[in-house]
């Protein structure tokens, strides 16, 4: 009996192709001097920044934990520590979030993660039949509906941008 090849792409477009979720992939050349890596993938893509979500990671009380908000905002790190039950929420380190992720700032996905992290979605994303999210590179992103999203990284929704 033959093997069945595993699936081809970034850690993060193996989860949704393992998972059977439905999504688009959208490929675009990045320009490493672009100021913001969110608004260089909407302005690509040609979507709404209100639709095209980035993935940052915080440290919430010790806990790494990611936030997915759209690039039209920013993230509240006070409703983000509040959302997990938490006290105080900062940046985390860079480096850290890299090697905990096991991707590259600009291309940290919320799916397909080194060690899953407890992860939170801004509510606005039920406001869209999809959203757009880092593929796990760098000028890739994949479009999928909010709700499989959450499913698939095990997150909730709550208020934790800002315009």
């Amino acid at each position: 009996m033959a093997k069945k090849k595993p699936p081809a792409g970034t850690p993060a477009i193996v989860a949704l192709t393992s998972a059977r979720a439905e999504f688009t992939v959208h490929a675009y050349e990045h320009d490493p001097a672009h100021p913001s890596y969110g608004e260089e993938a909407a302005q690509a893509m040609g979507v709404s920044p209100d639709r095209v979500f980035k993935t940052l990671v915080a440290d919430v009380d010790g806990v790494l934990t990611v936030a997915v908000v759209p690039v039209s905002g920013s993230l509240d790190l006070k409703a983000l520590a509040a959302a997990v039950a938490g006290k105080r929420a900062s940046m985390a380190d860079p480096a850290l979030a890299e090697r905990t992720t096991g991707y590259v700032l600009g291309g940290i996905s919320p799916l397909g993660q080194r060690k899953r992290l407890r992860t939170v979605v801004d509510e606005s994303a039920r406001a869209h039949a999809t959203i757009c999210v880092s593929a796990g590179r760098r000028g890739l992103e994949v479009e999928l509906p909010p709700a499989t999203l959450t499913t698939l990284t095990g997150a909730t929704l709550a208020p934790i941008a800002r315009p």
